[in-house]
Order: structure tokens, then sequence, then C-alpha cells
């Protein structure tokens, strides 16, 4: 097992590694920003090093100031969370060459499954079903409107090296699809240095379903099932559960079977989660890999009692799973709110600021993840998410009701939060029956503005 790592990451996701490492005996040190002098994360590593300013380009995403600050701390290997370098091939070849352990899968297979068009590719050699779309890159708006006549509108424009939502777009006919192909690839070129898209199928009423699989690159690869994401505004992801109240035990079976023979068709190691879109008929089609550790990661550990992040840093040191497929169960149902400084009336304007108070929830079934505190200054210049509320039950209407009592316990002062908004999803009798899509939010949101009207 390694003494010391550095974690290349910030917020509530260094403090879960910080705390990983100091159940297994590993030495932390943190990394932070000017803005994040006083973040939680500063305080609970074992070292803190500032590696620059406040901006993300010159310290969290500054890959020299992170590889001196490893090697100063003479740690063995590095964890990069999720956002800023997790999906970062190059990162990841730098760290190997500087003999330093990156603590996720190799480079190649970030490489791969970045690249959306690839990664397709990859997940049809193994034999899963991809959603419709074009063969591979395309080029200009004349072919892009030939393969939407052939798979039928609607359709989206999809960057190829795409994620968290950005470079996408959402086409109904051809007069939209030409603004959605130049939009797609412009926002893309910017996002990502790479304008190059590829068009699919919309399933409409489509449940988003990922699978958490596990790889110790010894031969063995493991799934600890599914969750469901499909509650999401603008393909951000707002609230996940697990398991999916939409899968039958035979479906759940075979997609997690399928995530699997994924993993091994690319020699898959470390933590990561294959994407799928789920029909209404229970077909489920590939959409995407994450080859990092998920934010929604809690909502897994609470219903299979797995630490995934401390499998992360046994499989990195070299260790092989013990555990075997047999070995995982479903032990409830869990849920997750992820709250953020946001005020949703205002179109989730982004509400940085102090925190004038600050009382977590607690009590059976909860936990929380966060690194905000009372009298802390929440930055402008990063994500939003405060926090991450999980709560589990025997059942899912008992974990929902768990999730009620805990978002009404929980008191954030100072600034503008989405927990009134967790609040209401959580009411609706679609979402209490578990019946929902990834269109549930905005239709939500449209019934609002019209009792406003």
């Amino acid at each position: 097992m390694f003494e010391k790592i550095l974690i290349a990451n910030r917020g509530e996701i260094a403090i879960r590694v910080i705390r990983a490492c100091r159940e297994l005996g590993i030495r932390s040190v943190a990394v932070y920003s000017e803005a994040d002098v006083t973040s939680l994360h500063t305080r609970f590593a074992d070292e803190a090093i500032c590696i620059g300013p406040a901006q993300s380009a010159k310290s969290y995403l500054n890959i020299a100031a992170i590889i001196s600050a490893a090697e100063i701390a003479d740690v063995e290997a590095i964890h990069p969370g999720y956002g800023f370098l997790a999906e970062n091939a190059h990162f990841a070849e730098i760290c190997e060459s500087c003999g330093i352990r990156f603590i996720g899968p190799r480079p190649e297979n970030i490489r791969l499954m970045g690249d959306k068009v690839e990664a397709i590719k990859a997940a049809k050699r193994a034999g899963v079903t991809v959603i419709p779309g074009s063969e591979g890159v395309v080029t200009d708006r004349d072919a892009a409107l030939r393969i939407a006549k052939r798979v039928g509108y609607p359709v989206m424009v999809k960057a190829v090296a795409g994620g968290g939502g950005k470079g996408m777009r959402l086409a109904h006919n051809d007069v939209s699809l030409a603004n959605a192909f130049l939009t797609a690839q412009a926002e893309a070129e910017a996002a990502f240095g790479n304008p190059a898209v590829y068009v699919e199928k919309r399933l409409d009423h489509s449940r988003h379903i990922e699978v958490q699989i596990l790889a110790d690159g010894k031969g063995k690869v493991i799934h600890l099932f599914e969750r469901d994401c499909s509650i999401q505004r603008r393909h951000q992801k707002l609230i996940e559960e697990s398991p999916s109240p939409r899968l039958s035990p035979r479906t759940r079976a075979k997609i997690g079977r399928a995530a699997v023979r994924i993993a091994e068709a690319i020699g898959y190691v470390n933590a990561g989660t294959v994407e799928f879109l789920l029909d209404r008929d229970e077909n489920f089609y590939f959409l995407e890999m994450n080859t990092r550790i998920q934010v929604e990661h809690p909502v897994t550990e609470m219903v299979t009692q797995v630490d995934i992040v401390k499998e992360q840093l046994r499989i990195s040191s070299g260790h092989g799973l013990k555990l075997t497929q047999s070995d995982v169960r479903l032990l409830g149902h869990a849920i997750e709110c992820r709250v953020n400084a946001e005020d949703w009336e205002r179109d989730f304007s982004s509400c940085p600021g102090k925190v004038t108070m600050y009382h977590a929830p607690g009590g059976p079934g909860v936990r929380v993840d966060s690194h905000v505190y009372a009298g802390y200054d929440i930055p402008s210049y990063y994500d939003s998410m405060v926090s991450k509320v999980i709560c589990v039950g025997h059942t899912r209407e008992s974990a929902v009701t768990r999730m009620q009592r805990a978002l009404d316990e929980y008191v954030i002062g100072g600034i503008k939060t989405t927990i009134p908004f967790h609040r209401l999803i959580l009411s609706d009798p679609r979402f209490r029956k578990g019946k929902y899509s990834t269109d549930f939010v905005d239709e939500l949101l449209e019934v609002q503005k019209k009792k406003k009207a």
C-alpha cells in the first residue's frame, strides 16, 4: 500500500480521498489555490501546498505546479478526484514518466474512452448495442442532415471530446440541425480545443443509467450495480439513486454484464462508470464511459457497502480485487441530492458568498459529503456544489422520506441553494412513483413557470 499520496483536487472530493487515506494509514498531501487557503481539505490533509492563483488554469489545471508539489512532498502517487485533470491522459502519462503512480486508469484507457466516437466503436466490438447515429466524426452539415434523415428526428449533435453537457445540441428538424451543428462545433472548440462532432438519435423519454465497475488489471472486472441519473438539467445531474426504480432484475443483470464486457474489451484498470440510455421498453444503449470516480459514487457505496475510493487506492498500489461479483449485494435503496449554491428561481444562477450559518443533517442513514462550514467564503472561480446529501433506507420509499427529512434539517445561511428545488422534486407524484425520464426537470420547470404566469 502507498505510504503517501497527493490529491490533485479541492472541495468535498479532496476530503473524501483524505478520509480514505486516513483509514488506510496513508499520509495525504493537499494542494490548493490562493482562493482555497481556508478550505477544509487543506486542514484535514497531513500536508498542504499552494500551487497558484485562484484561476483553475493557473492552479488545479497547472500540471507543472502539481507535479512540482508532488516531488517536493515526495509522494508515491496522485489521486485526481473528478473534474480538472481527472480524465486528462497527458497528465496521467506525465505522472508515470516522473515515477509517480496515477490513481486511475491507464492513459490509453482515458484517451480511448475520452474520444466518444472511438468509445462507441469499442462498445460495438464488445457486442453492446449503441444509439443509432453516425459511424464517426461528421464533418459538414450536409452529412449531418443525411444522418438525421436516416435515423429520424430528434437528433443530438455531440462533441467527440465532450463532457459536462458542453458541445451538445438538440435538433428537431433540418433548420435547427444546421444551427445546432455549427453551435456544437464552436462550443466544442472553445471548451475542448477540438471542434469534431458526431450525430446520434435522441431517445425521447429515456432514462440515464450508469453502471459502476472496478477492474484490477489482473483479469478481474466486477460491477457494483447501477445508478439512475435521469434527474438532470442541461445534462447536469441533480439527483441520483440506486438501484434504478425502472429496471427489472433481468435487465439489471444484462446491463451489468454489458458494462463489464466493455471494460474487459479495452483492458480497463481501476474504477470507472459505463453509461447507458434506457428506453421505455427497457432496451439499453451504450452512451459513454467516464474514466474516473463519479460525483455520485456515494450512492453505490451506501447500497453495496463497498468503499470505492479505498478500492482505487488498493488497485493502484498493485493489489488485486478481493471482491468477486457474487460478493456484491444490493442492501436497500440510496438516493443523493447535489446541493449547489444556486438560485433555482433565477435560472439556477450561481450564488457564491459567505456561509453565515451551517448545520448539516444527521441521524440514521444520512451521509453528507461537504467542504463547507459557517464562515466559509464560497469562491466564484469553481463549480457551485456545496455538498452532497446521501440517504439510505430499506426501501425506495423510506430512502426518499429520509431525504425529505434530511433536507428539512439542513441549514445553510447567507447564500441561496438548490435545497428548495430538491424538495419540489421529491414531493412530485411522478418522482415518488419512480416514473420519470431525462425530461422530468424541464417538464417540472415548465409547470412552475406556468404557475407564476
